[in-house]
């Protein structure tokens, strides 16, 4: 049998049907297919039963597909619009800010550095952290000095302030460790006697960071309402998992990534992570509480989280993650000259 040629009789017989019941159509075609190919019903082979049930599925369901077209279209033209508002959102954000630097661009580094963090906490981080790794990176060696504690400092901020961007879990975890770690090491390659310096800075500034994140939410979970705890916590079963084992997931994404790298930049983040292992006990300390109060708060709020979608950004949007980036420099050396002269201080008072 020509199984196109089948096909196509069935279809043009059944959409000539006069018959008002599905149920009487259908059985008028089976009449046809037994007295037209002289098929009886129980005889069709798996073919022509795919051939007939496609005939009757594609007539009755046509009209609720085309709707369904419609509605996915006018939902694709909505995402469309939702994106570009954000976009136009995320822009205006950027302008504030930059009205408020040019007006305190007589003001001292301390107030820049103030504006910088609430920068930092506004502005729609993950979409432009990439770019932003890299420009605080290269502005830090640039400058040369503290070059270590700089990046350090500057990954942690990161870190930090992205991670908060949305609920935490695991994937976003993985994600922005991946993207950072990513960024420096184009930067490490690209520049291979500051390398071990910056990876390693780097994994120590995610390292702290994540610390940090992984603290505040658990300080958030002692507090919030069950309302906000079932929106925050995304796929809880894992996420107490992961960070159960929070050294584990660190060190599966650095892995991960340095498996992608040329064989000198393995060798460096083996090397690194070698000597930063001993420090990850903090890490673990503060995953294991945190899974406890998990367990104590949420064991009867596991839902789904809201995830937040990613952003269409533009060029400007690159523009802006290059000043942030060049920010987060003056930002950190800040936080480390004053690190530095509190510590001496401390010296001359003994």
């Amino acid at each position: 049998m020509d199984l196109e040629k089948f096909e196509r009789d069935l279809k043009a017989y059944y959409k000539e049907s006069e018959a008002a019941d599905m149920g009487d159509r259908v059985s008028t075609l089976l009449n046809h297919i037994q007295e037209e190919w002289h098929i009886p019903a129980a005889s069709l082979n798996i073919h022509e039963l795919k051939a007939l049930t496609a005939t009757v599925i594609d007539a009755e369901s046509a009209q609720l597909h085309n709707a369904v077209e419609e509605l996915l279209a006018q939902k694709e033209r909505i995402e469309r619009q939702i994106e570009r508002k954000s976009d136009e959102l995320h822009q205006r954000k950027c302008q504030v800010f930059s009205a408020l630097e040019f007006a305190m661009v007589d003001g001292d580094e301390t107030l820049r550095s103030r504006l910088h963090q609430i920068k930092l906490q506004t502005i729609d981080l993950f979409d432009i952290l990439g770019e932003m790794v890299e420009t605080a990176i290269i502005t830090t060696l640039e400058k040369g000095e503290d070059i270590e504690d700089t990046i350090g400092e500057i990954i942690k901020e990161f870190t930090y302030e992205t991670l908060n961007e949305g609920p935490l879990n695991s994937i976003r975890m993985r994600q922005v460790i991946a993207t950072i770690l990513k960024s420096a090491i184009d930067i490490a390659e690209a520049t291979p006697n500051n390398a071990e310096a910056i990876l390693r800075s780097t994994l120590r500034g995610i390292r702290n960071g994540l610390i940090r994140s992984i603290d505040r939410f658990k300080r958030q979970l002692l507090y919030m309402p069950d309302e906000a705890k079932a929106l925050l916590i995304g796929d809880y079963t894992v996420l107490q998992n992961e960070l159960q084992q929070a050294d584990a997931l660190f060190s599966q994404v650095v892995l991960g990534v340095a498996e992608q790298s040329c064989t000198n930049t393995q060798m460096i983040l083996e090397k690194v992570s070698s000597e930063i292992h001993f420090d990850m006990e903090e890490l673990v300390h503060i995953s294991k509480e945190t899974v406890e109060v998990m367990r104590d708060q949420l064991s009867a709020l596991a839902k789904g989280a809201v995830v937040r979608g990613s952003k269409v950004l533009n060029s400007e949007t690159a523009k802006e993650a290059k000043r942030m980036g060049i920010q987060a420099w003056s930002s950190a050396k800040i936080a480390i000259d004053n690190a530095i002269k509190s510590a001496k201080e401390r010296m001359d008072r003994k």
